[in-house]
C-alpha cells in the first residue's frame, strides 16, 4: 500500500509537470503565429483555436482559471527584489521547463506542502514514534526547501560544462569567419545559425539584446553572468577589453582559442591522474575482498577442518 501511494504520487507529479509544460508550450506558438503568419493563416489559426476552446472540457477551463488567478496572487506577493534573484537563477540555469519566478515560487510552495504531507502519511503508516515522525516531517520540509534550489544550481553546472565543451569549436569558426572579412557581429550571427548549443543560445540572445538597444559590451556582460565558467568569463572580458584599447579582435581570440585547447588538454591530464585515486575506493571495498575470499577461503576451509579435527 505505501509503494502504491508512493508510486501513484510520482505519477502524478510528473504527469502535471508534462502537461504544463505543453500547454506553456502550445500558448508560445499560437502567439509566434498570430504574429509571423499571414492573415488567412491566422485567421485559420484563430478559428481553430476557437473550435478547441469549444471542444475543450469545462474541467481544463476551471484549472487553467484557477492557476491564473494563483499566479496573480504569487505575482503580487512577491517582491522585486526576490523576483531579480529568482530570474538570475533561472537565466544561468537557462529556464527549465520556460519557468518564471512567479512559477518557481509556486512549485516551492506545492512542494512546501506535498513532500512534508506525504512523509506524515508515510511514517503514519509506518507506525513511527511521535519523535521519529518529528524528525521524518522535518526532513520532508528540509528537502522541500532544498530540492528546487539544488535542481537549478546542478542544471546551472550541466549547462555551465555543456558551454566549456562548446567553446574551442566556437572560438575557431568565430575567427574564420572574422578573417573572412565579417564584422564581429556579422560573424556571431554566421556561427549562430551554424551551431547549436548553450553557447549558441547565449551569443543569439546577446544579438537579440543589441538589436533591441544595449550596447556591446552590456549585452557580452549579460553572457559573463548567465554561464558560470572561468574560461568563458575571460572570454568575454577579453573581448571587451579588446573593444575598449581596440586591439583586433582576431588577434585576442587567436590567443584564446590556444589557451582554451591548453586547458582543455589540462583538464584531460588532471583527471587521468584522478583516475587511479577514485578506482580505488572500488577495488579496496568490492574487488579486494571478492579475491581474498576466492583465494584464501579454500586455504581458510581446509585450515579449520585441520585443527577441528585434532
Amino acid at each position: 500500500m505505501i509503494y502504491m501511494t508512493f508510486f501513484f504520487f510520482i505519477t502524478l507529479l510528473i504527469y502535471g509537470l508534462v502537461v504544463y509544460q505543453a500547454e506553456k508550450r502550445s500558448r508560445i506558438n499560437k502567439r509566434l503565429s498570430t504574429v509571423f503568419m499571414g492573415e488567412g493563416e491566422m485567421a485559420s489559426t484563430l478559428e481553430s483555436g476557437l473550435n478547441e476552446s469549444k471542444g475543450a472540457h469545462p474541467l481544463g477551463g476551471i484549472f487553467s482559471a484557477l492557476f491564473k488567478q494563483l499566479k496573480r496572487v504569487f505575482q503580487r506577493k512577491l517582491s522585486t527584489e526576490k523576483a531579480e534573484k529568482l530570474d538570475v537563477k533561472l537565466l544561468k540555469a537557462g529556464n527549465p521547463f520556460g519557468m518564471t519566478a512567479v512559477d518557481f515560487r509556486i512549485i516551492q510552495v506545492g512542494l512546501f506542502l506535498l513532500i512534508p504531507v506525504a512523509t506524515t502519511v508515510y511514517g503514519v503508516l509506518l507506525g513511527l514514534q511521535s519523535l521519529l515522525l518529528a524528525l521524518l516531517i522535518v526532513g520532508g520540509v528540509a528537502l522541500a526547501h532544498y530540492l528546487p534550489h539544488y535542481y537549478l544550481k546542478k542544471k546551472a553546472q550541466i549547462r555551465s560544462k555543456n558551454a566549456l565543451k562548446e567553446l574551442p569549436d566556437f572560438l575557431d569558426l568565430l575567427t574564420v569567419s572574422l578573417e573572412a572579412g565579417l564584422g564581429f557581429d556579422g560573424a556571431i550571427s554566421k556561427v549562430v545559425m551554424k551551431k547549436h548549443g548553450v553557447l549558441s543560445y547565449e551569443f543569439r540572445r546577446c544579438l537579440e539584446e543589441i538589436r533591441l538597444g544595449k550596447t556591446r559590451r552590456e549585452a557580452l556582460s549579460g553572457i559573463r553572468e548567465r554561464i558560470l565558467s572561468d574560461e568563458i568569463k575571460s572570454f568575454i572580458s577579453s573581448i571587451i577589453q579588446a573593444e575598449k584599447l581596440g586591439v583586433g579582435i582576431v588577434q585576442v581570440l587567436r590567443v584564446q582559442s590556444a589557451e582554451v585547447r591548453d586547458q582543455r588538454k589540462q583538464r584531460a591530464e588532471e583527471a587521468a591522474m584522478k583516475a587511479p585515486i577514485k578506482m580505488l575506493f572500488p577495488l579496496v571495498l568490492f574487488i579486494f575482498p571478492s579475491l581474498f575470499i576466492v583465494l584464501l577461503g579454500p586455504a581458510l576451509i581446509q585450515f579449520i577442518s585441520t585443527f577441528s579435527g585434532q
